[in-house]
């Protein structure tokens, strides 16, 4: 590994030694970075997303992939420190960006009262792996990279299958050579049982970390992303790609009473009001490690196969220059694959094209332009329909999630995020999903029962995010908007339960004995380069800019406010479709072809 990502702080304090009377100095590190990681150096970077914590190293830098899921307030740190040789009282300058602990050795001391001290400011997130993910997105971005196949020297790969006892036993046996990677492992995994049992034992429940993750049941490496610059221009749920220095340091955890004072760049646990506010904003590292943020950036997807990044090469975006002029083959071949999927009615595969390639292009007052949320009925209910359907969408869209509308579901899970004053953190709900997540909500699973207090503010939630393209965040004394672009594709049996901008009623031309097979065979018989054309197809024309003619403006007028605004983003939806009539032909062409079957 060169010494830009294995070792990035020598680097940069390097630098920062060079240039620190320069103006843009920082702006030299962040380009540098940005050069290297053109092409292929990005792929020399092991990514979170993909390699467990132990085998990965403290310094390094690192990738990661992650939705922001919380914002915590800014913090302070010494962008400037000076130390002091304790023989000689030598004094040196050193850099404290992208750190948390000093760069001090034993024979050295910080001087915390010495007048080259520069205190900055630094925001932090708490991100978690992009929720929904789909299988292949996570397998492309794995095998793009060149990741390592050994663990670091101070982290052993089964450390999670055998007991603290067990592990504490073999430090012990260690040699002279790995004493102090020992020392270092029993007190990481000291400060990992003590922030266990803790955190168990607080008033307001477990501070389990699978509470801060929006969908149930997905685990992931969790990691407090710490930004230098420009951190105004992200919010929560906004997805990122970040490339930043990794600290895996057991003195950050505050339950770590003996660590030294002199070490910390003015820990932000320190100005945390309760103890619960600080085991939640500072776990152990081992649990949830920070990362230093040297380049970040916003993604507008995640989509793998098409540029988004400042890593992507130029091959890469010819090749999507050169997709543009197959977009109407694809299309055509896209529609024959869902076709099948919807048991031969090419006519709601129409409609479930434009449901995937629909997104918020604007927002007139509280109005979202640009969604087209489906209510698929007429869907069977004693085969699984809607799980298969499931199953052949996911190998398509890069992010998705399968809601069985079921009494227990509704009522037990939470759906909208809430906000834990004792812990001063945003716990997650089901609603806190990424742009262009696709929301399967099975409602042929609704039996008969009666829906709770929780249950009634989840439905409520899930309409408002169909209608509004909203979710109000529970803030206890009030509610917060928090706009999203969630598409919600519902299958039932009669009408939706749930509002919808169109219904279209499933009429199957084929009847397959056994639906898993049938569905299976579908899959095989699909090449995976056109699976991946499905794939660049769908990302495209979410992406695409489009305008709107002067006919589509005509068409709409003398009717209502809510109708003209579907009939508009329908039109512009085949527009995008980019079929072979002639632009001013399209919108008649579509309004005719698809309006007996929907119902407005």
């Amino acid at each position: 590994m060169s010494d830009w990502s294995s070792a990035p702080l020598s680097l940069v304090q390097a630098v920062y030694a060079q240039c620190r009377t320069l103006p843009d100095w920082e702006k030299k590190v962040t380009d540098y970075f940005k050069e290297k990681l053109q092409d292929d150096g990005s792929r020399e970077v092991p990514s979170l997303n993909d390699a467990p914590l132990h085998y990965l190293r403290h310094g390094e830098l690192v990738h990661f992939r992650c939705m922001i899921q919380d914002m915590f307030d800014p913090e302070y740190y010494m962008g400037v420190y000076e130390t002091v040789e304790l023989s000689t009282g030598t004094r040196a300058l050193h850099l404290g960006k992208y750190r948390d602990v000093a760069d001090c050795t034993p024979q050295q001391e910080v001087d915390l009262h010495s007048s080259q001290t520069v205190t900055l400011e630094r925001q932090t997130f708490y991100c978690v792996p992009v929720p929904g993910e789909s299988l292949w997105v996570k397998e492309m971005y794995s095998n793009s990279r060149h990741t390592r196949t050994s663990p670091s020297t101070s982290y052993t790969p089964n450390r999670q299958k055998r007991s603290l006892e067990e592990e504490d036993d073999d430090v012990t046996h260690q040699d002279t050579q790995q004493a102090g990677d020992g020392r270092e492992k029993c007190k990481r995994l000291e400060t990992e049982q003590q922030w266990r049992c803790q955190t168990a034992e607080t008033p307001s429940g477990s501070q389990s970390l699978d509470r801060y993750f929006p969908l149930p049941g997905e685990k992931g490496p969790a990691c407090l992303v710490k930004v230098y610059e420009n951190w105004d221009g992200f919010k929560v749920n906004d997805v990122l790609e970040v490339y930043g220095v990794l600290c895996v340091e057991p003195a950050l955890s505050t339950l770590n009473e003996d660590r030294d004072p002199m070490s910390s760049l003015l820990d932000p646990a320190d100005m945390a009001e309760t103890l619960e506010e600080q085991r939640a904003h500072s776990p152990p590292t081992s649990l949830v490690p920070r990362i230093h943020a040297i380049v970040i950036q916003k993604l507008p997807h995640t989509n793998p196969l098409i540029p988004s990044s400042v890593s992507e090469s130029e091959a890469s975006k010819q090749s999507v220059s050169s997709f543009m002029s197959e977009l109407s083959s694809v299309r055509s071949d896209l529609l024959g694959f869902l076709t099948h999927a919807l048991l031969g009615d090419g006519l709601a595969a129409e409609y479930l094209i434009l449901h995937l390639i629909s997104t918020v292009y604007a927002r007139r007052d509280v109005l979202p332009l640009g969604k087209f949320s489906l209510n698929l009925s007429g869907c069977p209910r004693s085969c699984d329909f809607t799980q298969r359907l499931y199953s052949i969408l996911q190998q398509i869209v890069t992010a998705s999630h399968y809601l069985p509308m079921t009494i227990d579901t509704m009522n037990g899970l939470r759906f909208v995020p809430c906000k834990d004053y004792s812990t001063n953190r945003l716990v997650s709900g089901l609603l806190q999903l990424p742009a262009h997540t696709l929301l399967l909500v099975d409602e042929t699973v609704l039996e008969q029962g009666q829906l709770d207090t929780a249950g009634v503010r989840n439905l409520t939630a899930l309409g408002n995010v169909i209608t509004w393209q909203k979710v109000d965040y529970d803030f206890s004394y009030h509610q917060m908007e928090f706009p999203c672009n969630v598409n919600v594709l519902v299958t039932s049996e009669g009408r939706s339960l749930l509002p919808s901008d169109c219904q279209v009623h499933l009429k199957p031309q084929t009847c397959p004995p056994s639906l898993e097979p049938y569905m299976e065979a579908l899959l095989s018989a699909t090449l995976p380069a056109m699976l991946n054309k499905f794939r660049m197809y769908l990302s495209l024309l979410q992406l695409m800019d489009y305008t709107i003619t002067e006919e589509i403006t005509k068409v709409t007028k003398g009717v209502n406010h809510d109708l003209k605004v579907i009939i508009t983003v329908k039109s512009h939806l085949c527009a995008k479709c980019t079929s072979p009539v002639p632009p001013d032909k399209r919108p008649k062409v579509f309004w005719t072809r698809l309006a007996p079957r929907a119902h407005l």
